[in-house]
């Protein structure tokens, strides 16, 4: 058989268990992987090569260094401050939602809601209405901002590792306004839609307790690694962005050694994400398999002729297609896969390659928020709820999901079109 066509059944086949399987979807990965190395379509001696340490450099390090952020409480007291001060409800948990977002774009979606979701539940419980729309509002919020920076989300750090960005680069990249910019115009549009969808509730709230931090320490790592991957963006070295996240990471073991917090190590190994690195393993082989047979070259010349040649058409299948896609299955298989199709589909229209990689990760991180099953963090959060007896159906999900979606969507879409319109020829 073809290799081409053997290839394209393997991953067909792949990508089905990827999405109806999502439980196992990291044993599925690894399994096709294996296969792809074992048929010799991946050569073994290039499998090492191929998997970007650099991007799970990034994911672990940060993983670590938020789950000691968690442990020490203050994200907790941040968030107690900033509700203290507001007037109502509605501005409670606009602010709430503001705040998760902006937690969010530097520490993992489910961790973030996680964090925040008591402080959803104390303020409902202590006024009496049903928490189900509220922490649907922090769970969009959470999956909103991921986009915006280096550390914010895995997608974004497939981005970094496929385009070679750094920090900086989602803020200024290549002469212009980068990616960071037209997330945050969406992420004001959506934050819109709350202040719209809450606006009856007026009640007054004041927090009767607030969160102790039992140690500045992480906080102040945080910032400290935050700031290396910034001074990193001037250096000449490249890829080192992982190995700046480990080094923190372990800084900051040391740290809870010292003080004889052992336990601490055993807490990070358990809330690390192992299960999305090593996803994100099978599928840098899984995508070189396609790349090594043309497959990934196909599909980009798919959209190409689909597009009749227009590079607005283009990017408009590129971020649309990618909110309905996102919308059902994980974000990460999709934008592994995509995003060498979105530079190849930039070649082929002889369009600037980030119009059409920024459009992808736009589309598929924010794309996930239109259902309950499209992001990890809507199934925590619908989790969540069912804990505490509140049954969420679709369309008490859709009824935030989708206005929000759409708004931060647009918003984005347009805004990023605006940008790079005077760089396309």
């Amino acid at each position: 058989m073809n290799s081409k066509i053997l290839t394209g059944i393997i991953f067909a086949f792949t990508y089905l268990l990827l999405v109806l399987k999502p439980k196992i979807r990291h044993i599925i990965a690894i399994t096709a992987a294996g296969i792809f190395i074992a048929l010799n379509i991946v050569p073994i001696k290039t499998v090492i090569p191929v998997i970007n340490w650099n991007v799970l450099g990034i994911l672990f390090g940060t993983m670590g260094i938020v789950t000691m952020l968690i442990d020490s409480k203050i994200p907790a007291y941040l968030g107690d401050k900033i509700i203290d001060k507001m007037p109502n409800v509605k501005m409670a948990i606009f602010a709430l939602a503001v705040f998760t977002g902006v937690i969010s774009a530097f520490a993992e979606n489910v961790s973030t809601l996680l964090l925040v979701a008591p402080v959803a539940f104390s303020i409902c419980e202590r006024i009496d209405i049903s928490p189900v729309p509220v922490i649907i509002a922090i769970a969009v919020s959470s999956n909103l901002q991921g986009a915006a920076t280096l550390v914010g989300d895995p997608t974004s750090m497939l981005l970094a590792g496929y385009a070679h960005m750094n920090f900086l680069d989602f803020f200024w990249y290549n002469h212009h306004l980068s990616i960071a910019f037209p997330t945050e115009i969406g992420a004001v549009a959506a934050a819109l839609i709350l202040l719209y969808i809450f606006r009856k509730e007026t009640q007054p709230i004041h927090l009767k307790e607030r969160t102790v931090v039992k140690d500045w320490f992480p906080g102040i790592l945080a910032v400290l690694m935050i700031s290396a991957l910034v001074i990193a963006s001037f250096l000449p070295f490249k890829n080192i962005n992982g190995a700046i996240c480990v080094a923190f990471l372990i800084i900051g073991l040391i740290y809870e050694f010292a003080k004889k917090r052992f336990h601490m190590l055993k807490d990070i190994i358990k809330e690390t994400d192992w299960e999305t690195i090593l996803l994100l393993v099978g599928l840098f082989i899984i995508i070189d398999a396609l790349i090594n047979v043309g497959i990934i070259n196909d599909i980009a010349k798919f959209i190409a002729s689909l597009s009749g040649g227009s590079i607005f058409l283009g990017y408009t299948i590129i971020v649309w297609g990618s909110v309905l896609f996102s919308a059902f299955i994980d974000n990460v298989p999709y934008v592994a896969t995509m995003l060498p199709v979105a530079g190849g589909l930039a070649a082929l229209l002889h369009a600037p390659a980030e119009l059409f990689l920024f459009g992808l990760l736009i589309g598929a991180t924010l794309g996930g928020n239109l259902t309950p099953i499209g992001a990890s963090t809507n199934i925590a959060a619908t989790g969540l709820l069912r804990k505490k007896g509140y049954k969420v159906s679709f369309g008490d999900f859709a009824k935030i999901g989708v206005p929000f979606t759409l708004a931060a969507v647009s918003a984005g879409y347009i805004s990023l079109y605006l940008i790079m319109k005077p760089f396309i020829k």
